[in-house]
């Protein structure tokens, strides 16, 4: 499954994610703060985080992305 919210987040979808079977997320976030609180969310549903990477993607702003994938 591919996730990519807002800059809020995805903290319902996480909620439901947590009940599910899905076995393997791509998590793409444009905010960390809410990439961590979401990951956190996922961790204790039984979500194990794989990867992460940062990308740079627009170089003339001070914004990261990041791209992560959970396993279940």
């Amino acid at each position: 499954m591919l996730l990519d919210p807002p800059r809020a987040g995805a903290a319902a979808q996480c909620a439901e994610l947590a009940q599910s079977k899905v076995p393997r997320l791509v998590y793409a976030s444009c905010d960390p703060g809410s990439f961590a609180r979401d990951a956190r969310a996922l961790q204790e549903a039984g979500y194990r985080l794989e990867k992460l990477k940062p990308i740079d993607q627009f170089l003339w702003a001070g914004h990261v992305e990041l791209i992560a994938l959970f396993v279940k």
